[in-house]
């Protein structure tokens, strides 16, 4: 075999290899991979934020006041971010998880300041946010749900399907998202 064909018969196994792991989530199951796998197949035509517009996710979250919350980039001082939250208040409201179709879209915009999807986003209202709301933290992918925000009473799951992040697949902030 030439040099030539070597090398770029190892790079492909390099590029590979570096896919697999991306897919790979240390600690899941084989069904929780299975169920990561069916997620990005349901959600990849979201890359298209007006194809996720069409489907009823729109920027931020309206509450029970009317007032719409979370419109600007979420950032954590050290942490990294999350970027631009799409919510589809219907999947909010109806206080049940369906892996297939996550309640909330999570943008980055690239360096020409287009928005990219880079993860999506589990959310159930508690009942500090909802008198109906859920009492005990949901589990998704084997982990279960946090309130981060108690103020705001929501649990809720990141999974960075669409972007790495070093912090771990299911990270609420990501080191390699920014707001800028």
């Amino acid at each position: 075999m030439s040099p030539t064909r070597l090398a770029r018969k190892l790079s492909a196994r390099l590029v590979l290899g570096a896919i697999l792991a991306m897919l790979f989530v240390p600690g899941l199951t084989s069904a929780g991979q299975a169920d990561l796998a069916a997620v990005r197949a349901a959600t990849a035509r979201f890359h298209d934020l007006d194809k996720a517009i069409a489907a009823g996710y729109e920027l931020g979250y309206v509450n029970g006041a009317g007032v719409r919350i979370i419109t600007g980039c979420i950032q954590h001082p050290t942490a990294g971010a999350m970027g631009y939250h799409y919510f589809n208040k219907a999947l909010i409201d109806d206080l049940e998880i369906d892996v297939l179709t996550p309640e909330g879209l999570v943008y980055s915009p690239d360096q020409d300041g287009k928005l990219r999807l880079v993860a999506v986003e589990y959310v159930v209202p508690g009942l500090l946010s909802n008198p109906s709301g859920v009492g005990v933290a949901p589990t998704i992918f084997g982990q279960q749900m946090v309130i981060l925000v108690p103020a705001v009473g929501f649990y809720t799951l990141h999974a960075w399907i669409w972007s790495d992040n070093p912090a771990g697949m299911l990270a609420s902030w990501s080191p390699k998202v920014s707001c800028t």
